[in-house]
């Protein structure tokens, strides 16, 4: 085989569509996946609890906390990692129909936001309360409270975590939606984006 030849063959190598997300991403991606599924079971589980069960509540809310300031870092780093690879990651099949690239676009992004969002309003819940006992954080007993002491700012921030949970859990139950229609629907075929996360 000649010079030339090998040069358009690597040319045409690189050239050629990603079909998987780089390793580090779909390990963050299924990780991320259980926490926050994980975590909004039990944020539903915790606040209906009876205020007598103070035992299990001691178990679930300080873990709630801290697995949640942890899916808010897991969300940087995955922003990081989309940033260094973005040359390289799968691209949106061209053969999905308009609006499903629309939906998925903005499904997708919805995640990203909120997967900030949610930690974000939690630690600020916790952060203005006027009986908490702080965030902690695995080896980090508390982390800095920032707010000042506000139940009325408590009770907006409560608000906003729940319904930003329930809304991030909507856009999960849409991702997966899509995804499993592409798979049983589409399967094999130029829509099937589930390879790309295994």
């Amino acid at each position: 085989m000649s010079i030339s030849e090998n040069l358009r063959m690597s040319s045409s190598t690189r050239q050629s569509p990603a079909t998987k997300y780089p390793l580090l991403i779909r390990c963050l991606h299924w990780m991320r996946a259980v926490l926050v599924i994980c975590l909004i079971a039990s944020g539903w589980y915790m606040t209906r609890l009876p205020e007598s069960d103070t035992a299990t509540a001691s178990f679930f809310y300080p873990n709630h906390k801290q697995f949640g300031v942890l899916v808010w870092l897991l969300a940087l780093v995955h922003l990081a990692l989309r940033w260094r690879y973005r040359k390289i990651v799968p691209s949106t099949p061209p053969a999905l129909a308009r609006w499903e690239k629309i939906l998925s676009h903005m499904v997708h992004r919805s995640l990203i936001v909120l997967t900030l969002l949610v930690p974000i309003l939690g630690y600020s819940l916790s952060s203005s309360f006027s009986q908490s006992d702080g965030v902690p954080f695995f080896i980090i007993a508390h982390l800095p409270e920032l707010l000042p002491k506000n139940d009325a700012a408590f009770a907006v921030f409560q608000m906003l975590h729940r319904y930003s949970a329930y809304l991030l859990l909507a856009c999960i139950a849409l991702h997966v939606a899509g995804s499993l229609k592409h798979r049983l629907i589409d399967k094999n075929g130029p829509t099937d984006v589930i390879p790309r996360m295994f």
